[in-house]
Protein backbone atom coordinates (compact mmCIF):
# COMPACT_ATOMS: atom_id res chain seq x y z
CA UNK A 1 0.00 0.00 0.00
CA UNK A 2 0.97 3.58 -1.26
CA UNK A 3 1.93 5.58 2.12
CA UNK A 4 1.03 8.66 -0.32
CA UNK A 5 -2.65 10.27 -0.81
CA UNK A 6 -3.60 11.60 -4.09
CA UNK A 7 -5.17 15.13 -3.66
CA UNK A 8 -7.33 17.10 -6.69
CA UNK A 9 -9.41 20.09 -5.75
CA UNK A 10 -11.08 21.31 -8.35
CA UNK A 11 -13.62 23.99 -9.23
CA UNK A 12 -15.52 24.43 -12.99
CA UNK A 13 -12.75 26.21 -14.50
CA UNK A 14 -9.47 24.77 -13.21
CA UNK A 15 -7.34 22.45 -11.42
CA UNK A 16 -6.54 24.16 -7.81
CA UNK A 17 -4.69 21.10 -6.24
CA UNK A 18 -3.28 18.01 -8.29
CA UNK A 19 -0.28 16.53 -5.93
CA UNK A 20 0.32 12.89 -5.48
CA UNK A 21 2.83 12.87 -1.98
CA UNK A 22 0.06 13.97 -0.06
CA UNK A 23 0.74 12.89 3.65
CA UNK A 24 -2.24 13.78 5.56
CA UNK A 25 -5.73 15.92 4.62
CA UNK A 26 -8.37 17.80 6.71
CA UNK A 27 -11.86 19.35 5.99
CA UNK A 28 -14.60 19.56 8.20
CA UNK A 29 -18.23 18.91 7.11
CA UNK A 30 -21.69 19.70 8.79
CA UNK A 31 -21.02 17.46 11.56
CA UNK A 32 -17.51 18.82 12.31
CA UNK A 33 -14.13 18.54 11.58
CA UNK A 34 -12.09 14.88 10.27
CA UNK A 35 -9.05 13.81 8.71
CA UNK A 36 -7.90 11.48 5.78
CA UNK A 37 -4.75 9.56 5.83
CA UNK A 38 -3.62 6.74 3.62
CA UNK A 39 -5.50 3.62 3.28
CA UNK A 40 -8.99 5.64 4.84
CA UNK A 41 -12.39 3.45 3.05
CA UNK A 42 -14.52 5.28 0.81
CA UNK A 43 -16.17 8.31 2.11
CA UNK A 44 -18.23 11.01 0.84
CA UNK A 45 -19.29 14.53 1.87
CA UNK A 46 -20.28 17.95 1.10
CA UNK A 47 -18.18 20.62 2.64
CA UNK A 48 -19.77 24.21 3.53
CA UNK A 49 -17.25 26.92 2.76
CA UNK A 50 -14.31 26.32 4.28
CA UNK A 51 -10.27 25.59 4.54
CA UNK A 52 -9.08 22.52 3.83
CA UNK A 53 -5.53 21.21 5.03
CA UNK A 54 -2.68 19.24 3.74
CA UNK A 55 0.57 18.33 4.83
CA UNK A 56 3.73 17.53 2.42
CA UNK A 57 6.03 14.75 2.88
CA UNK A 58 8.41 17.80 4.44
CA UNK A 59 5.41 17.92 6.96
CA UNK A 60 4.76 21.52 5.16
CA UNK A 61 1.08 22.36 5.83
CA UNK A 62 -0.90 24.10 3.10
CA UNK A 63 -4.28 25.81 2.71
CA UNK A 64 -7.14 25.71 0.45
CA UNK A 65 -10.18 27.93 0.70
CA UNK A 66 -13.26 26.19 -0.65
CA UNK A 67 -16.93 27.77 -1.30
CA UNK A 68 -18.39 24.38 -0.40
CA UNK A 69 -18.13 21.38 -2.62
CA UNK A 70 -18.33 17.62 -2.45
CA UNK A 71 -15.47 15.94 -1.29
CA UNK A 72 -15.34 11.87 -1.93
CA UNK A 73 -12.17 9.37 -0.94
CA UNK A 74 -11.90 6.05 -2.91
CA UNK A 75 -9.61 3.30 -2.79
CA UNK A 76 -7.91 4.87 0.16
CA UNK A 77 -5.48 6.74 -2.41
CA UNK A 78 -7.42 9.25 -3.92
CA UNK A 79 -9.45 12.55 -2.38
CA UNK A 80 -11.00 14.06 -4.75
CA UNK A 81 -12.40 17.47 -4.27
CA UNK A 82 -15.09 19.65 -6.67
CA UNK A 83 -15.78 22.88 -5.21
CA UNK A 84 -17.55 26.14 -6.77
CA UNK A 85 -14.77 28.34 -5.95
CA UNK A 86 -11.61 27.96 -4.27
CA UNK A 87 -8.32 29.32 -3.66
CA UNK A 88 -5.31 28.18 -2.81
CA UNK A 89 -2.68 29.63 0.03
CA UNK A 90 -0.26 30.09 3.45
CA UNK A 91 -1.51 32.71 4.91
CA UNK A 92 -4.39 30.87 7.62
CA UNK A 93 -5.42 34.20 8.69
CA UNK A 94 -6.27 35.95 5.16
CA UNK A 95 -7.83 32.32 4.37
CA UNK A 96 -9.93 32.20 6.79
CA UNK A 97 -11.49 35.81 6.59
CA UNK A 98 -12.52 34.88 2.86
CA UNK A 99 -14.16 31.88 4.74
CA UNK A 100 -16.01 34.31 6.60
CA UNK A 101 -16.69 36.29 4.17
CA UNK A 102 -18.27 33.37 1.81
CA UNK A 103 -20.15 32.05 4.83
CA UNK A 104 -21.45 35.70 5.49
CA UNK A 105 -22.64 35.92 1.32
CA UNK A 106 -24.36 32.62 1.72
CA UNK A 107 -26.39 33.70 4.74
CA UNK A 108 -27.32 36.94 3.03
CA UNK A 109 -28.58 35.03 -0.06
CA UNK A 110 -30.49 32.73 2.24
CA UNK A 111 -32.49 35.62 3.62
CA UNK A 112 -32.83 37.70 0.85
CA UNK A 113 -34.26 34.21 -0.64
CA UNK A 114 -37.00 33.68 2.03
CA UNK A 115 -37.55 37.48 1.89
CA UNK A 116 -38.83 37.02 -1.73
CA UNK A 117 -40.58 33.40 -1.04
CA UNK A 118 -42.45 35.34 2.29
CA UNK A 119 -43.38 38.35 -0.54
CA UNK A 120 -44.67 35.57 -3.04
CA UNK A 121 -46.57 33.72 -0.80
CA UNK A 122 -48.39 36.83 0.62
CA UNK A 123 -49.21 38.04 -3.12
CA UNK A 124 -50.53 34.52 -3.50
CA UNK A 125 -52.70 34.51 -0.46
CA UNK A 126 -54.46 38.39 -2.04
CA UNK A 127 -55.08 36.55 -5.19
CA UNK A 128 -56.58 33.92 -4.13
CA UNK A 129 -58.87 36.44 -1.62
CA UNK A 130 -59.63 38.50 -4.39
CA UNK A 131 -61.04 35.58 -6.40
CA UNK A 132 -63.27 33.42 -3.20
CA UNK A 133 -64.40 36.86 -2.41
CA UNK A 134 -64.50 39.67 -5.25
CA UNK A 135 -66.68 42.02 -2.46
CA UNK A 136 -64.91 41.88 0.92
CA UNK A 137 -61.08 41.82 -0.25
CA UNK A 138 -60.31 45.39 1.12
CA UNK A 139 -60.57 44.63 5.23
CA UNK A 140 -58.62 41.26 4.50
CA UNK A 141 -55.68 42.93 2.49
CA UNK A 142 -55.03 44.96 5.27
CA UNK A 143 -55.15 42.12 7.49
CA UNK A 144 -52.58 40.53 6.25
CA UNK A 145 -50.75 43.37 5.02
CA UNK A 146 -50.63 43.86 9.08
CA UNK A 147 -49.84 40.28 9.74
CA UNK A 148 -47.16 40.76 7.01
CA UNK A 149 -45.41 43.81 8.83
CA UNK A 150 -46.78 45.67 5.74
CA UNK A 151 -48.11 49.30 5.39
CA UNK A 152 -52.58 49.40 5.01
CA UNK A 153 -52.99 50.92 1.28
Amino acid sequence: MSRAIHLTITTPSSVLVDRADVVSVRAEDESGGFGILPGHADFLTVLPASVVRWRSPDQAEHFCVVGGGVLTVTGGRDVSLACRQGTVGDDLGALEADVATMRAADTDADRRARTEQLRLHAHAVRQLMRYLRPGQTANAEAMLGEAMGEEAS
